[in-house]
């Protein structure tokens, strides 16, 4: 027998519901969610608030939908008790992503319970569930729901000037800088926006995008802190708001996210599917740098998986839909800057996994050439990072420690775990040539050891 679940007693003894009640909107709910059957009674509802039973996942975020139609407002999972197990279950697609985006934010907030970040984990074959997502039937769950506030044209755009702000703090100071603030705006600001009454279709769309772009920026965080599992989540989320926003450019668009992670992460698994699905999906329908975006993320795929000549015909397609164009990309696809300079860095790292040093480096030095460092100081100093690496490998030991020299005044002040990385490379680097006695390589290993101990 399980604890009794005084969050779920509660909140029905609280609003004053019948257990019966609550169990025939729980089946109305299983049954619009497409749960056919489900056999909910008073006595079900019983055993789950006392403990019992416990609901499966699935019966729980029909139970917390239920209840958001009772009260009038949304109720999530957290809030009736279930929120602590559900983002610590393998990654899904929710049958209502609004209350599962956030859901995983207040757990993200609570410092009692933030070991969720170092107990979640990444999980390689959750990459293939955006590939059967029926986007269609979840617009329809979540249109049907009682509407709440009214929202207008500058509700989504205060949400968008406000992701802009905190994506250029994170370029500058890292993902650790504002993940809280963050967090907390998607989830009581942001998200509420998605249960709206609308001015109209464009603005419910328009809010989604907005609050797709800001899940988005927080998986970016996520991620840049190497907190890899709650990062997925973020993007499968994302995902999920962006397909009802977008499916055809938006959708594309975090199906890409979801391949980057992995293909950094060195999971190339279920990786050229996703890119090639992203690719089927924009195909005429976004704009020709967001199109070469696409295209550089299937290039760096076939390279992962050792099809160097997919890989080849890619970077070039990528290459000729950039030069053929002077229209600006979407909001969402300039997130890392501008496309020429995020093209030329992921075509260096594709040649790079190909073994294509000499011209990788030429990439890179394109890629750092085409962003502003101090707009983008964090992937600046990255980028400077991975082309010392690329001149280590061709043997230019002298200018890969000027280089490094160069990244290392960029990451002072970055709460960034991908920098720590990239500096704890360059000191394991720093060793070989101290003993190989290459000019600059002590002092460099030294301000290498100070700022791992900051």
């Amino acid at each position: 027998m399980s604890a009794s679940n005084t969050a779920l007693q509660q909140f029905i003894s609280g609003h004053g519901l019948k257990l019966d009640v609550v169990a025939r909107a729980h089946r109305e709910q299983a049954a619009v969610n497409g749960d056919l059957g489900t056999g909910t009674t008073k006595s079900t509802v019983s055993m789950w608030c006392s403990g019992h039973r416990r609901p499966k996942a699935r019966a729980a975020e029909h139970l917390a939908q239920a209840l958001s139609k009772i009260v009038g407002r949304l109720v999530t999972l957290d809030e009736i008790g279930y929120g602590e197990a559900h983002p610590q279950s393998l990654p899904t697609l929710s049958t209502d992503p609004v209350a599962a985006t956030t859901d995983l934010g207040r757990v993200l907030m609570d410092i009692n319970r933030r070991d969720f970040l170092q107990h979640s984990v990444y999980v390689s074959a959750a990459l293939a569930l955006p590939l059967s997502y029926d986007h269609e039937a979840v617009d329809r769950t979540l249109r049907a729901r009682q509407p709440g506030a009214r929202v207008g044209k500058a509700d989504v755009a205060a949400v968008r000037n406000t992701v802009q702000v905190f994506r250029a703090a994170d370029e500058q100071l890292g993902g650790g800088h504002g993940l809280t603030a963050a967090t907390f705006y998607l989830t009581d600001a942001a998200t509420p926006m998605l249960s709206g009454r609308y001015e109209d279709e464009k603005v419910r769309l328009d809010a989604f995008n907005a609050v797709a772009e800001l899940a988005y920026l927080l998986a970016w965080k996520h991620h840049d802190l190497q907190q890899e599992g709650a990062a997925q989540r973020y993007y499968l989320l994302g995902y999920q708001l962006a397909c009802i926003a977008d499916y055809h450019g938006h959708g594309a668009w975090m199906l890409r996210a979801l391949a980057h992670q992995a293909l950094n992460l060195k999971q190339p698994e279920h990786c050229v599917a996703l890119a090639e699905e992203a690719l089927r999906r924009a195909n005429g329908r976004v704009d020709a740098q967001t199109w070469a975006m696409l295209l550089i993320t299937s290039a760096r795929a076939y390279g992962a998986t050792r099809q160097g000549g997919k890989a080849a015909d890619a970077l070039l397609s990528a290459e000729d839909a950039l030069v053929r164009t002077t229209d600006p990309a979407a909001d969402y696809a300039l997130a890392a800057g501008p496309a020429g300079a995020t093209i030329s860095s992921h075509t260096g790292k594709t040649l790079s996994e190909l073994g294509d040093h000499r011209n990788a480096e030429k990439h890179r030095r394109a890629a750092l050439a085409g962003r502003d460092p101090e707009k983008y100081r964090r992937v600046h100093a990255l980028t400077l990072g991975e082309l010392a690496s690329t001149l280590d490998s061709r043997g230019q030991m002298d200018e890969a420690v000027s280089t490094w020299g160069e990244a290392l005044d960029l990451m002072d002040g970055i709460t960034s775990k991908r920098n720590t990385e990239s500096i704890q490379s360059m000191r394991n680097t720093m060793r070989r040539y101290q003993a190989r006695g290459v000019p600059g390589a002590a002092t460099l290993s030294e301000r290498a050891r100070k700022a791992l101990a900051a």
